[in-house]
């Protein structure tokens, strides 16, 4: 039977029939999702975003149905009507919600066909990437796909209902915006009309977020698209979207409140479970010496410690000159865990990887002797030591050290550590960990440009009698929230008077006429009554990333890019026709 505009009906979700309609007729539509041939009964299983139904074709009832029903393929779009009966107790389906009935079909529509697909939707999982992104609408079809964009619509439902009930206003800022130097390449767009000149598209709307404030809007927030091009990764692409607020009048914990009530609030209408607030605020300095990172898996221990007073009358040359210029001797303690020593030769090929020079290991006999590759150079009582500053160590344990630079032997052990959660089993999976962290430095020394940077952004104000301060000593009034080893987001107080505005960009090295040329919008505003204000950005990407335990934000965007920037299905980038470019006063020049 062909299909034309009025050639079907509706009337109930695949994965919506209940016992309520048995002996009911109803018109179902959606996919061929499998077919099964059993004696003479053809089953069809007919699958649309609710979930899926079961098709019954019996030749003694309509022979000309089930000749027709031999015909049908996975994915052909088919419409049907028929009764629901109640499925025999043997064939019973507890997996499926609908599993109890089925549906005795009396007519058929084939909608559209389907040729044979590129891959199998029952093997989505174990498809190359870049195969589901050519066919993403055919990947798209996969239940679990369709859950996790589910629960994506359901969350941003969620989050502005939330800011509706507290007063927030829902406030669009522009995509098409001013190139600044806020920090991550943008992408620039030509202006046809002011040849020459360009657009750039918004890294975030941190500057007319904070306009608004001067506008006396109070309270922002927005469902933000952004665009960074920038390398990826497996929780980055050149765009993403952001949960965006700004509030005036408030301090640093009215944000982080607003941001537990909302999680709260999520958690309740979404999972029907109360989340337990407030998180728990960690300062940036101690989240590095302990985990080596300003965003800290605290799922598990395995702290870092210093040994450097452990090591202070060290001979071995590389950890003497270590000390010696004022690095630091760091060590990570694996408990209860005797590697082997193919597996200790692993895990300084890995530290290696990480980028670390070399990495260190210490095992101990009953009796507390030492066993290391530096073992000849270690004092007879090492084991008591490193107990001095490690009571809990044990024989049983192993002991991995990296020496150097603070920072960077830190993270280093920090990234270690992580690898050691992962590979030891160490990490619960069926915990979610929130934590705030604060205090963090205002700048940043950058290497390259021989200059402080911002830590976050030149906006973000500075904390206590900073004017005195070194300016690596200063601390800003920010805060990150973490998830899981994760940073969901982060946001700050932000600068709203003009004069600590100019000093902050001073600091920055900024000259005046570049701080006129791409801030002098906003130290203007700040000159014509700029109230107090701040405010904090959650990836709403990364946040349902971590929701639905997938591997990538790619899995929980409908149509992400590769790896590489590249979209497979709609094969872009691509050229343009030089003709277009004229109308710019462009034109492509050949890569040197």
């Amino acid at each position: 039977m062909t299909a034309n505009q009025r050639s079907f009906q509706r009337t109930t979700g695949c994965g919506q029939v209940t016992g309520s309609q048995v002996n009911t007729t109803i018109h179902l539509a959606g996919w061929v999702h499998r077919r099964r041939d059993h004696g003479g009964l053809i089953f069809i299983d007919l699958r649309d975003r609710t979930g899926m139904m079961q098709l019954v074709f019996n030749p003694s009832i309509n022979e000309q149905l089930h000749e027709q029903a031999q015909h049908l393929r996975n994915e052909f779009v088919i419409s049907v009507s028929g009764q629901v009966v109640a499925r025999p107790p043997a064939t019973v389906n507890d997996q499926l919600p609908t599993g109890n009935w089925e549906l005795i079909v009396e007519n058929l529509t084939i909608l559209n066909r389907a040729k044979a697909l590129p891959f199998s939707l029952d093997e989505g999982e174990g498809v190359d990437e870049e195969l589901r992104l050519k066919y993403r609408y055919l990947d798209l079809r996969r239940l679990d796909m369709q859950e996790k964009l589910k629960l994506r619509n359901n969350i941003t439902f969620a989050m502005r209902e939330f800011f509706q009930t507290e007063g927030f206003y829902e406030i669009e800022t522009p995509i098409l915006t001013k190139n600044t130097a806020e920090g991550a390449r943008e992408f620039i767009v030509p202006s046809r009309l002011h040849q020459g000149w360009v657009y750039s598209l918004p890294q975030s709307p941190q500057l007319y977020k904070q306009i608004l404030m001067a506008a006396g809007m109070e309270k922002y927030f927005q469902i933000a698209r952004c665009f960074r091009d920038e390398d990826l990764r497996a929780d980055r692409q050149p765009e993403f979207t952001q949960l965006d607020i700004e509030m005036s009048f408030i301090d640093e914990k009215d944000i982080q409140y607003i941001i537990e009530k909302l999680l709260a609030h999520i958690w309740k209408k979404i999972f029907n479970k109360e989340l337990a607030i407030p998180f728990p605020r960690m300062a940036y300095d101690d989240a590095m010496h302990l985990y080596g990172s300003d965003k800290p898996d605290q799922r598990f221990g395995m702290h870092i410690h210093d040994l450097s007073a452990v090591f202070a009358d060290t001979q071995l040359k590389f950890l003497r000159q270590t000390l010696d210029t004022n690095g630091k001797i760091g060590a990570l303690v694996v408990p209860n865990k005797q590697f082997t020593r193919s597996e200790l030769d692993s895990w300084v090929a890995k530290a290696q990887q990480l980028g670390a020079q070399g990495l260190l290991w210490f095992r101990f006999d009953e009796a507390g002797n030492c066993e290391s590759p530096v073992a000849k150079f270690l004092p007879a009582d090492f084991f008591d030591r490193v107990r001095s500053v490690v009571p809990s160590l044990s024989k049983h344990d192993t002991i991995f050290v990296i020496a150097g630079e603070y920072e960077t032997a830190w993270t280093l052990l920090g990234r270690m550590r992580l690898e050691f959660g992962k590979a030891l089993d160490l990490i619960p999976q069926d915990i979610l960990h929130f934590c705030w962290i604060v205090d963090f430095p205002l700048l940043e020394y950058s290497p390259d440009d021989k200059r402080y940077v911002s830590k976050h952004h030149p906006f973000t104000s500075p904390k206590g009698e900073w004017q005195t301060q070194d300016p690596k000593d200063i601390k800003a009034r920010a805060y990150d929230i973490v998830l899981n080893g994760i940073e969901l987001g982060g946001g700050s107080i932000r600068i709203h008077d003009h004069n600590v505005q100019m000093e902050a960009f001073k600091l920055l090295g900024l000259s005046a006429d570049e701080m006129a040329s791409h801030f002098g919008f906003l130290l203007e505003a700040q000159e014509l009554g700029f109230p107090p204000h701040g405010g904090i950005a959650l990836g709403l990407d990364r946040f349902v990333m971590l929701l639905t335990k997938s591997e990538s934000i790619r899995d929980v965007i409908a149509f992400p890019k590769t790896s590489k920037g590249f979209d497979l299905m709609m094969n872009a980038p691509s050229p343009i026709d030089p003709k277009k470019l004229r109308d710019y006063g462009l034109q492509i020049k050949p890569k040197t």
